[in-house]
């Protein structure tokens, strides 16, 4: 009897002690554990750096006529752009572009790449701060500062207006701006071509972009150390082409 006893008090042990360990094994697989958890997470971000979408193919000149209006950004992936005019960081204080965007037209794109191959030989490349200007954006600088010291009157317009003219500086091969001395659209003695007073660093950036863009059939102004006109482009007419934004999706 005893025996028996014993018999049935081991069986219940046993049978207690495995719904314990039942329930921690049921425990475990409710759901991943912290280090599964940020082994998942980690390669959900070396996925993510993997899959990054390649830039879009670029478009080939072909018979494109030389006044028709293109996108650089279609034509070369070598540009850096920091588009001041579509945001307030510029001399207005006030965005007078819809959108970010460089046009210019086509002999003013083809000249550019052939200098920015030149640059890049030389570890630097163009970064662009302004391209062509529709003579509409030019009505509303106009509007905001009617001063032909710092804005071209929108009546005859400027070579931006016809597509030929760019503001520009160089950066090297990690994206980092040239010392040029100043601010692009600091409006002073120190910005213009002929101020001399300034580190032998800074003097020879100006010097290399200044030559390089004379070399490859563009001119620079005296008083602006970035703006560069191409001269084929000074006859062309003055333009209102625009383009269109992307749109935004949530």
């Amino acid at each position: 009897m005893i025996g028996s006893q014993r018999k049935v008090v081991s069986l219940l042990l046993l049978s207690f002690l495995g719904l314990a360990s039942c329930k921690k094994v049921e425990k475990k697989v409710d759901g991943p554990s912290k280090d599964i958890v940020e082994v998942l997470d980690e390669a959900k971000v070396k996925d993510s750096v993997e899959v990054e979408s390649a830039p879009a193919p670029l478009k080939e000149f072909g018979d494109t006529a030389d006044t028709t209006f293109v996108r650089l950004a279609d034509y070369s992936h070598d540009f850096v752009y920091d588009m001041r005019y579509a945001t307030t960081n510029n001399f207005l204080k006030e965005k007078v572009y819809d959108c970010a965007e460089c046009y210019v037209r086509t002999k003013t794109a083809k000249a550019l790449i052939v200098v920015n191959q030149e640059f890049m030989k030389k570890g630097v490349r163009i970064k662009f701060f302004d391209c062509y200007r529709p003579n509409s954006v030019q009505h509303k600088m106009w509007k905001i500062l009617p001063n032909p010291q710092y804005v071209a009157n929108p009546v005859k317009g400027s070579i931006h207006n016809k597509g030929g003219a760019i503001d520009i500086t160089l950066v090297d091969s990690t994206g980092v701006e040239l010392d040029m001395g100043t601010e692009f659209d600091f409006f002073g003695k120190k910005a213009h071509h002929d101020f001399m007073d300034l580190p032998e660093t800074v003097l020879a950036n100006r010097k290399l972009l200044k030559e390089t863009m004379e070399a490859n059939g563009f001119w620079g102004i005296r008083t602006e150390w970035w703006h560069y006109n191409l001269s084929a482009g000074s006859n062309d007419r003055v333009a209102d082409f625009t383009w269109d934004c992307p749109v935004e999706t949530e």
